[in-house]
Order: C-alpha cells, then structure tokens, then sequence
C-alpha cells in the first residue's frame, strides 16, 4: 500500500506554505523550485486546496498563496480529504453492500479498524505539527 503523489506532493506544498505563514503570499513557482515538483502538478493541487478552503489565492505582483487558517487550525485529515476524499482503505469499509461476504468477511474488520486508527491519528495532528518538524529538519542541515 502507497500513498498517491498527489497526497505526498499536497502535503509538502501545505508545509511549506505553513513556513511562510503570516509571513507573506508565495508563488506556486517558488514552491515549484524548492521542493521539486513540477508547477503544473503543483497547479492541480491547489485547485484541489483551494476549493476545500485550505488555502486562498492572491492577485498581483505579490501575489500567490496562503494558507486559509493558521497552521494549528488545519487538521492533516482535511488534506487528505480535499485531494483524494474520505480515507478508505478498501471500498467494502465505506461500502459494504459492494461485496456479498461484508458481513462475514475478517478482513473487512482489519481494513475498518485501520481506516478507523488512519484517521484518528489524521484528525489529531495539525499543519503546526508537520511545519514545526520541517523547520527543525532544515536547521539540522
């Protein structure tokens, strides 16, 4: 099991707008550069961030993106929700009329209870978090 690029690419271009929160709008470009996605991934992304009021857009000569809310206000579930959707780790858990042996399967339990610690630890933990780790990375090197 692997998560997609875009949830891994969506949450590096959350931490690094965190970095510049409060601070000032940053270009997609920037972004672009410092953690080497391409800008035209990076642009579906945000779409993506936008839409679900993670992130807010600015015109102009200064302009780029910003968070929505503050770092410590951003729950790591909300990512995920806006780029890929509810956290299912096998259609039978959100769905279980899709498969006739639901109700006596074991191994729709395990998915479930996965699923279930999946987005508990998700919903636990801010932007502030992954942010705050980040920063104390960048200064180890």
């Amino acid at each position: 099991m692997r998560l997609s690029t875009k949830i891994r690419y969506g949450y590096r271009l959350m931490v690094d707008l965190a970095t510049h929160w409060n601070t000032r709008a940053v270009a997609l470009k920037e972004i672009s550069a410092r953690q080497n996605i391409s800008l035209l991934y990076l642009r579906q992304i945000i779409m993506s961030l936008e839409a679900a009021g993670l992130v807010k857009s600015h015109r102009g000569s200064k302009g780029g993106y910003t968070l929505a809310r503050p770092p410590k206000k951003i729950r790591l579930v909300e990512i995920n929700r806006a780029l890929e959707g509810p956290i299912s780790l096998s259609e039978c858990v959100d769905e279980p009329e899709s498969c006739d042996r639901s109700d006596r399967c074991a191994t729709r339990l395990l998915w479930k209870h996965l699923t279930e610690k999946l987005e508990n630890t998700l919903e636990s933990q801010t932007l502030a978090v992954l942010k705050n780790k980040q920063v104390k990375l960048e200064k180890k090197n």
